[in-house]
């Protein structure tokens, strides 16, 4: 299954390690995170003007998104609910 992360990026659900909420506050964690990934360049920014609301890990890369983190997951769990096996993907 593929998950829309918005402006026309869509991944595999499959690869989804964690779907992070970067509003602010921000956690000194994430922003290690996020300041690792750049230095390795390894993050992709879909957003616009700053507008980032979540970081979404996967096993190749980091995309910072401008959905919400609640909006990303509920469409991952949707389709969790649909009994849609992820190992299968």
């Amino acid at each position: 299954m593929y998950i829309h992360l918005g402006n026309d990026y869509v991944i595999s659900a499959k690869g989804i390690i964690a779907i992070l909420n970067i509003e602010p506050p921000v956690s000194e964690d994430v922003l290690d995170i996020i300041e690792i990934a750049r230095d390795k360049k390894n993050i992709i920014n879909i957003s616009s003007n700053n507008k980032e609301k979540a970081l979404v890990i996967c096993d190749d890369k980091i995309y910072m998104s401008p959905i919400s983190s609640f909006t990303l997951c509920k469409r991952v769990f949707k389709y969790d609910k649909e009994g849609v096996d992820f190992g299968q993907i």
